[in-house]
């Protein structure tokens, strides 16, 4: 088995994150997120329960295709608990296809940071693991090579829908750093520019 642990900041309020959360497929991000259904949801106190059914592809080494026929997606059953409260927004998700070849199980609490009080905090855990004898060890480490680069991608995903609903743009965003490259270029033209004028007056 192998472990996969780490920490994010969203710098979106722990209020705002929970909105986004039911709204963050589709995304550029999740095209590899198929469908997703709500099973159920109910309240008890002040918590409310989700389940989510999720399909997703499946992708594999090419090695790995031998134990996978046919369409390559999986089945993911995804439980939530917001709990106002304690201003936690908890996930648990774990595969339910294929279980016999990679099972993955991934626990994510959302809650305000430490680091700043308009932000949330999101602490991820993985657990990777495989039964399939003489192949496990290489499809573990597969699978958390896969899932680390999936998660970078859900957090990404996750950030555009949080700007799309609140209008706000985390300094960090692509598209600002992409307008900051520019403004940087063009001031380095005009102090050039400039330079050129006074030299020659």
């Amino acid at each position: 088995m192998k472990f996969y642990t780490g920490n994010s900041q969203i710098k979106y309020s722990w209020d705002q994150v929970v909105t986004g959360f039911w709204q963050r497929y589709p995304n550029p991000y999740s095209s590899h997120v198929l469908t997703e259904d709500t099973v159920s949801q109910i309240s008890r106190g002040s918590q409310l329960f989700s389940k989510k059914l999720l399909t997703k592809t499946n992708s594999l080494p090419r090695w790995g295709e031998r134990f996978v026929p046919g369409p390559r997606y999986v089945c993911v059953l995804e439980e939530s608990v917001v709990d106002p409260k304690s201003k936690t927004l908890t996930t648990y998700t774990r595969n339910i296809g294929y279980t016999s070849i990679m099972m993955v199980e991934e626990k994510c609490i959302y809650r305000p940071s430490t680091e700043n009080t308009d932000w949330t905090e999101c602490h991820r855990e993985a657990w990777i693991s495989s039964s399939l004898y003489g192949f496990s060890y290489a499809l573990q480490t597969f699978g958390y090579e896969r899932f680390k680069k999936n998660a970078s991608r859900s957090l990404k995903g996750f950030n555009f829908i949080l700007t799309r609903l609140f209008g706000i743009e985390p300094m960090d965003h692509p598209l600002l750093q992409i307008k900051a490259e520019q403004l940087k270029h063009k001031a380095k033209v005009a102090t050039e520019l400039a330079s050129t004028i006074v030299a020659r007056n």
